[in-house]
């Protein structure tokens, strides 16, 4: 009996058949061998390839249908391709299976180590992905924790305060002011280094002097905490601008994008203060002054070094009166400035702009509130500013350096110094 496998398969033949009678697959099998013998010679002869393990088993597939008997034949062949080719053509030269017509056809040659490349580049692809998706995020989460650990180890103490900062605080011209510790690393593993934390529940020296000399905002959590420490800040400080977490997030827990988006969104500290004033107003209509009062005690979180600060309770601030413009005891000329001013202040009314005024009553410049600074520090004979918006400690102190007579506003800051001029007076 002949060899029924081979060691290695190179080429598959498959040829179809049709025979016009019913036979049986051996029948088939023996016209192959009887009709190809002497054929080819002896190296190429079916049966002592097969007796040699160059070509495997044959394999008949038939059916019958209405006394014809079809099907495919496949010889496997470790043979080189072009005795393959020769072997397959034989396979064409029967034409008889026992007393029935016959013909062969070879369909196709399949080169199996084509297939198997085919599975193996499809097996390989499965193992990369495997590998990628389950090793390779285990060095880059190394790589992404040793990254972090560089970026955090970076803070450092900052100013007489020893606050915590980031690297670039002094070197920048902007600075983010935050809460406590916590935050200022989590702006540090995001590659946020102008960063450095109040560090406590009161604002110290080191952070009024950097928001005197350097364009400063506020980067606050988006809770009453927040609301709590931007009236500190606005109070004892000159912030220029404010940035705040979304409602019920801290700073320290922001992912990148959330960080960048916040900062990207920030307001000019009248406008956040303007909100806050309304955010205060709808919540002693909502519950009341006791209600305001009993929900105001607050922890600040400050640096996670210090020891935590006794509950602040914040006496709830009511809305202010215009006692800044007292016009009973200013002279009839500050009170024709006064009038005038509020006359351009109704024409401002939510347009959120300023208007400097010369001593003739005439426009100097117009421009929107979060301008208002750098404009009037390069405007020349300014006598009145008008503005809808906020009057601030530092937009008074600049106003009596340019020697404007007369501020007038929609409501007033805390102001902790307040100069004979400008006369300050605020919407009725």
């Amino acid at each position: 009996m002949g060899k029924s496998y081979i060691d290695t398969v190179k080429y598959m033949v498959k040829a179809d058949f049709e025979v016009n009678g019913i036979v049986e697959k051996p029948d088939i099998v023996g016209a192959l061998f009887g009709q190809t013998e002497g054929l080819l010679g002896d190296d190429l002869d079916f049966r002592e390839l097969q007796k040699n393990g160059r070509i495997g088993r044959i394999e008949v597939d038939s059916r019958v249908h209405k006394g014809r008997t079809t099907g495919s034949i496949a010889v496997p062949s470790s043979l080189d391709m072009v005795e393959t080719s020769i072997l397959a053509a034989a396979l064409e030269i029967v034409d008889r299976v026992g007393p029935c017509d016959a013909t062969v056809k070879v369909a196709r040659i399949e080169d199996t180590r084509s297939l198997k490349r085919k599975v193996l580049v499809d097996r390989a692809k499965q193992l990369l992905s495997s590998l990628v998706h389950s090793e390779i995020p285990e060095s880059k989460e190394l790589s992404e924790i040793v990254r972090k650990d560089a970026k955090v180890s970076e803070i450092v103490s900052y100013g007489a305060d020893k606050l915590p900062a980031g690297p670039e605080v002094a070197a920048s011209d902007e600075v983010i002011l935050v809460e406590g510790r916590a935050d200022v690393a989590n702006l540090l593993r995001n590659s946020i280094k102008n960063v450095v934390a109040i560090g406590g529940a009161k604002v110290g020296k080191t952070v009024s002097q950097l928001a005197r000399e350097k364009e400063a905002t506020a980067f606050l959590d988006g809770d009453r905490g927040g609301d709590i420490i931007l009236r500190e800040l606005v109070a004892a400080t000159d912030i220029d601008f404010v940035a705040r977490a979304p409602d019920g997030k801290e700073v320290e827990e922001l992912t990148r994008k959330e960080l960048i988006k916040a900062l990207r969104s920030r307001t000019p500290i009248t406008e956040a203060v303007s909100n806050l004033d309304n955010k205060r107003e709808q919540r002693f209509e909502r519950g009341g002054r006791n209600d305001y009062r009993d929900r105001s005690a607050y922890h600040y979180r400050g640096s996670q070094d210090e020891p935590r600060a006794e509950p602040i309770i914040v006496e709830p601030i009511l809305p202010r009166q215009p006692d800044y413009s007292l016009e009973d005891q200013t002279s009839s000329e500050d009170q024709t400035k006064i009038g005038a001013g509020k006359s351009v202040l109704k024409g401002l009314e939510g347009s959120l702009k300023a208007r400097f005024l010369a001593a003739d009553g005439s426009t100097i410049n117009e421009v929107p509130i979060r301008e208002i600074m750098k404009a009037l520090d390069v405007a020349e004979g300014v006598d009145i500013v008008v503005l809808d918006g906020i009057i601030t400690q530092r937009l008074v102190d600049l106003s009596e350096s340019k020697g404007v007579q007369c501020l007038v506003g929609v409501r007033a800051g805390n102001l902790s110094r307040k100069p004979a001029k400008p006369v300050i007076a605020l919407a009725q």
